[in-house]
């Protein structure tokens, strides 16, 4: 598996393990996600910092954590953007449409911001 996942309190972290996220690992990331939401979970955030390369497939499969915790009223967090992927992301300005954080720290602080902001 090129995913490590790890249940936090409000959200679950996907790791991406791979350099690349691509047609030989959308698919089970894809399929991750979906375990994850199945679980109850709708706070994903997902960690891209070890991936220096995606294409349409990868891109797919962030968009579908998107789609599935946004129908969950939750929010899907992308972070760790390495240079290629986020020139990716903004050139098919997907910046415009997912919360993008820096590190999983900044993540945890912006679900815990949203939590506060909700009660």
């Amino acid at each position: 598996m090129d995913f490590d996942i790890q249940k936090e309190d409000n959200y679950t972290l996907v790791k991406v393990n791979s350099d690349n996220l691509d047609t030989n690992n959308a698919p089970d990331l894809k399929s991750e996600l979906v375990v994850i939401s199945n679980k109850g979970e709708n706070n994903i955030v997902l960690d891209l910092s070890n991936c220096t390369f995606c294409d349409s497939s990868g891109l797919r499969a962030v968009l579908v954590g998107n789609r599935l915790c946004t129908n969950a009223s939750g929010t899907f967090v992308v972070n760790g953007l390495q240079p290629n992927v986020e020139s990716l992301i903004r050139l098919t300005m997907l910046h415009t449409v997912l919360q993008i954080t820096k590190t999983v720290e900044e993540a945890e602080i912006m679900l815990n911001e949203k939590e506060n902001i909700q009660l």
